[in-house]
Parts: structure tokens; sequence; C-alpha cells
């Protein structure tokens, strides 16, 4: 009975031990996605307010420059002026459509922490096996 008792009490703290290690890891992952996420935030509003300035300060230039080159071929050909101008700008806005798509089809949003807890399943299903 003395075995059974001194058993038991050690499988008690095994268990408590393993819970214990458990519960510390799943806090350092939720730390880890806490601070991702706060980083991912920080990161997107940046380049929100950088893509605001350029495009902000890039129509004013494209603007500008329109308006002179309008100016300057308006005694010989402002038509084709206006037609090559808006080429060019579609152009560009299809390019940019491209490059754009691209980026967020390969974004990849929280990798750190999926690949943790992807780790953290795979030496717990070695254990447990």
């Amino acid at each position: 009975m003395a075995e059974s008792t001194a058993g038991f009490s050690e499988l008690a703290t095994n268990s408590k031990h393993f819970a214990r290690r458990l519960l510390t890891i799943g806090e350092n992952r939720l730390e880890l996605l806490r601070v991702e996420l706060q980083e991912e935030r920080e990161g997107l509003l940046r380049a929100f307010l950088l893509a605001l300035g350029v495009a902000v300060f890039g129509l004013l230039a494209g603007m500008t420059l329109s308006a002179a080159i309008v100016l300057w071929l308006w005694p010989s050909a402002p038509v084709a002026a206006l037609l090559s101008l808006t080429g060019l700008y579609g152009a560009a806005g299809v390019c940019l459509w491209w490059r754009l798509t691209g980026l967020l089809r390969d974004w990849q949003t929280l990798s750190a922490t999926l690949e943790q807890l992807r780790k953290d399943r795979a030496c717990l299903e070695k254990v447990l096996a």
C-alpha cells in the first residue's frame, strides 16, 4: 500500500510539473503573439503613413509635371499630349496594381508565432508518442 501511495504521490508531482511547464509554454507563446501583433500594427501604421505621404507628394509632382507638359505642347498637339499622359498614368497604375496584388498574395502574418506553435506541437507529439 505504501508503494501505491508513493507512486501516486510521484505521479501527482510529475503531473504538476508537466502542467506548470505547459502553462509556462502557453504563456510564452501568448506573449510572443502579443509582441508580434504590436510590431505588425506599428509596421503597418508606419507603412500606411509613408505610402500616404508618397501618394500626396507624388500626386502633386505629377499634376505639376502634367500641367507643364500640356502647356509646353499646347500650341502644337494638345490632344496628343493629354492622351500620352493618360496612357502613361494608366500604365503606371496597372504596374502598381500588379505589384500590390503580388505583395498581398505573399504576405505572411504572425509567421514567427505560427512556426513556434508548430515546433511545440511536434515536440509534444514526440514526447507523448
